[in-house]
This record gives structure tokens, sequence and C-alpha cells, in this order.
């Protein structure tokens, strides 16, 4: 089944886009861009960086470094899991032996 697209009207920085987006993700699209435009604002109002590419640029930066501090963190949680359920498995290994 393909799904239906729609079109999406997203606010940022004061300026209106029309996204096409399927039904079913409109909402995570709405957040999407609300996150963006959050982003987009605080690094606007720190007065370091002008001018709107500019400031797209520099929250497309921050928003991708989050995201890969998260997947990184995410691995070594992973690790650390798995890591704590071997030696789990081996104390449970050398209790049931005795």
């Amino acid at each position: 089944m393909s799904k239906s697209s729609t079109t999406v009207e997203v606010r940022i920085l004061d300026k209106e886009y029309l996204v096409a987006c399927p039904q079913e993700e409109q909402e995570a699209l709405l957040r999407a861009a609300r996150h963006l435009d959050n982003k987009m604002r605080e690094i606007r109002s720190s007065g370091k960086v002008f001018g709107t590419e500019r400031i797209a640029v520099m929250a497309a930066l921050n928003i991708t470094h989050e995201l890969l501090e998260r997947d990184t963190m995410s691995h070594a949680t992973s690790n650390l899991l798995r890591a704590m359920d071997n030696r789990l498995d081996e104390a449970i290994g050398e209790s049931s032996g005795n």
C-alpha cells in the first residue's frame, strides 16, 4: 500500500514552508519543525551568528551533533549492558556449580 501524502504548512523563523508528508507522519514533521525553529531562535538570539542561512547551518550542525552523541551513548550503553549480562551469566554459572 502506498502512503497518501498531504501538504503541511510549517513555520520556521517567521517564514512559512509547505512540505509534502504522509498523513501519518504529520505530527512528527510538526515536532521536527518546532525543534528546528527553537534551535534557530536560540542561535539567532545569541547574537553571534547572522543571516538565516548561517543560522540554519549552525542549527543543523547542533542537531546532528546531538543525534550522533545520543547514538554514541546508546552504543556505549548497549556494550555496558552486554558486559554486565555476561558477568551475571558467569556469576550464576559459578554459583550453580558449587
